[in-house]
């Protein structure tokens, strides 16, 4: 996982689990090689980098919490 400080040009949607009164604000983005992942309420502070394999053990790792 890389953190990296610019989103330009990505296309980046909001977590189904966000909500308006604040919470778990989590944004992601499809990258030219894994995923993209940032605060949405805070883009100015760069998003994280995932490679695929990485992508896979995240998403794995949330679902059982």
């Amino acid at each position: 996982m890389n953190r990296t400080p610019s989103a330009t040009g990505m296309q980046w949607r909001k977590s189904s689990y966000s909500s308006a009164q604040g919470g778990e604000c989590v944004e992601v983005a499809e990258g030219d090689h894994g995923m993209n992942l940032r605060d949405s309420r805070n883009p100015g502070l760069g998003y994280f980098f995932f490679d695929s394999d990485e992508w896979r053990a995240f998403l794995t790792s949330a679902e059982r919490s």
